[in-house]
C-alpha cells in the first residue's frame, strides 16, 4: 500500500534528482522509495564485509540471467577486452 508523503527538499536539488531519476528510467518516487529501504533494511552477514553505494544497491536484482552455468567473469573479460583491446 502506498502513502503520499511530503518533503521539502532545496529546488536545484530536486530538479537535478528528476533528471537523474528520468535518464535511469524511474521515478523520482521509485527512488526515493527504494534508497530509504536500504537506510532500514536489516544487513545479512554475508554483505557486512562490502559497503555498496545506494546506487549500486538500489541495481540489485535488475539483471535476470537465464544461464545457470553463466560465468560473469568470463562476460566481463570479453566486455574488457572488446573495449580496451580495439584498433582506436
Amino acid at each position: 500500500m502506498s502513502t503520499k508523503l511530503t518533503l521539502t527538499v532545496d529546488k536545484r536539488v530536486i530538479e537535478e534528482a528528476k533528471k537523474y531519476a528520468k535518464k535511469q528510467g524511474r521515478s523520482l518516487s521509485n527512488l526515493i522509495e527504494d534508497y530509504l529501504k536500504l537506510l532500514i533494511e536489516p544487513q545479512s552477514p554475508a554483505n557486512d564485509e562490502f559497503e555498496y553505494t545506494p546506487i549500486v544497491r538500489s541495481l540489485k536484482g535488475s539483471v535476470k540471467v537465464g544461464e545457470e552455468d553463466f560465468d560473469y567473469r568470463e562476460v566481463l573479460e570479453e566486455e574488457l577486452m572488446k573495449k580496451y583491446l580495439t584498433d582506436q
